[in-house]
C-alpha cells in the first residue's frame, strides 16, 4: 500500500473516530505536549526572542522528528501505517468537541440561560463573557467555530497531507504552542513572538482551504467569496480573517466588532456588513457548515496527496 492510500485509509478512519469518541477526558496526547511544552518553557524562558524561538524549535522539532521515527517503524507494514495514520489524526483534530462546546452554549441560549451560556463559553473562547448579552454570546460561538474549524482539523488535514503523520504533529504542535505562549502579554510579548509567527506561517494555507470550501459548502457561495474579498484583509490575524469572512458571507450574518479579551476591549472591522446580526439559530448552522467543510477537507487532501505521491513514486 502506498503512502497515498496509508493517509487516506488513516485520516478517514481518525475523522471517524473523533465524530464517534471525541477527546478523552484524561490523558489526551495534546495535553501531555503541553505539559512537556511548559516544562521547556521553564527552562528556557528568557524575555527575549531568541530564546522564545529556541522554545518553539525544541517543542515543534521533537513533535516532528516523533512523527517521523513512528513512520519508520511502521514502514514495511501496511495495517500499521494506517493505524498510526489513524491515531495521529484522532489526536490532533477537535471537530467533534468543537462542535460539543458550542451546540452545549447554543442549548442554553434557545432555553434563554443566558448565565448557563456565559459560564460555558470560556471552553470555546477566550471572551470576556460577562460582557456579552445572548446576541453577543452567539456571535463569539459562530466566530470560534469558524476559526476552529481551520485550527483543529482542515489545517492538520493539510499538513497531513504534505508530510504524513510529522506533518500532522507538527501543526498540531505549533497550533498549541501558539495558545500557549502566542499571546501578547508582557510574559510572552518577546519569547513568544515566534511561536506566534510560526503559527501564522503552519495556519495560512489550511485558512485559505477552509475559506473556499466554506464558500462552496454555505448558503451563499457569491456571498462568501465577496465578503472574504472585501473584509478579511481588515482582520488582525491574517488566518482568522479569510475564515470568519467567509463563514460570515457563507451563513448571511456580520460578525466582527467590538469584543473584549481578558479585560481588554478590541474593536474588530465588521465582516460581511451586508448580513444580518447573528442569532441563537445560526450557532447550530455555523457548526453544520463546519461539519461539510471538515469532510470535504479530508477529500481535497486526500486526493492532493495521492497525486503528489502518485507523481514521485
Amino acid at each position: 500500500m502506498g503512502a497515498g492510500r496509508a493517509f487516506a485509509y488513516g485520516a478517514a478512519a481518525g475523522l471517524i473516530g473523533d465524530l464517534l469518541l471525541g477527546d478523552p477526558r484524561r490523558g489526551h496526547p495534546v495535553a501531555a505536549f503541553g505539559r512537556a511544552a511548559g516544562a521547556v518553557e521553564q527552562m528556557l524562558w528568557r524575555d527575549h526572542r531568541g530564546w522564545g524561538a529556541l522554545h518553539a524549535v525544541v517543542c515543534a522539532g521533537s513533535a516532528v522528528a516523533l512523527g517521523a521515527a513512528a513512520t519508520r517503524a511502521v514502514r514495511g507494514s501496511a495495517a500499521a501505517s494506517v493505524a498510526l495514520t489513524g491515531a495521529a489524526t484522532w489526536a490532533v483534530v477537535g471537530g467533534t468537541s468543537l462542535a460539543r462546546e458550542a451546540r452545549a452554549i447554543g442549548r442554553a441560549l434557545e432555553a434563554g440561560d443566558v448565565e448557563a451560556a456565559r459560564a460555558r463559553l470560556p471552553h470555546l473562547c477566550g471572551r470576556d463573557p460577562q460582557a456579552l448579552d445572548a446576541d453577543g454570546i452567539a456571535r463569539a460561538v459562530v466566530e470560534s467555530v469558524a476559526e476552529n474549524t481551520s485550527d483543529a482539523v482542515v489545517g492538520a488535514l493539510v499538513w497531513g497531507a504534505v508530510g504524513g503523520v510529522p506533518g500532522l504533529l507538527g501543526f498540531r504542535a505549533v497550533n498549541t504552542l501558539d495558545a500557549m505562549v502566542g499571546h501578547k502579554s508582557p510574559r510572552y510579548r518577546r519569547f513568544g513572538w515566534a511561536s506566534a509567527r510560526l503559527d501564522d506561517l503552519a495556519g495560512w494555507p489550511g485558512s485559505r482551504v477552509t475559506a473556499v470550501l466554506a464558500a462552496l459548502a454555505g448558503d451563499d457561495p457569491r456571498g462568501a467569496v465577496r465578503a472574504w474579498r472585501a473584509d478579511a484583509a481588515r482582520h488582525p490575524s491574517p488566518n482568522a480573517g479569510p475564515v470568519e469572512a467567509s463563514f460570515a458571507g457563507a451563513l448571511g450574518v456580520r460578525l466582527g466588532g467590538t469584543l473584549s479579551y481578558g479585560g481588554r476591549v478590541e474593536h474588530r472591522p465588521v465582516l460581511n456588513g451586508a448580513g444580518r446580526s447573528v442569532g441563537t439559530r445560526d450557532v447550530d448552522r455555523a457548526v453544520r457548515l463546519s461539519r461539510r467543510v471538515s469532510w470535504l477537507a479530508l477529500g481535497v487532501c486526500v486526493a492532493a496527496r495521492r497525486i503528489v505521491k502518485g507523481r514521485t513514486s
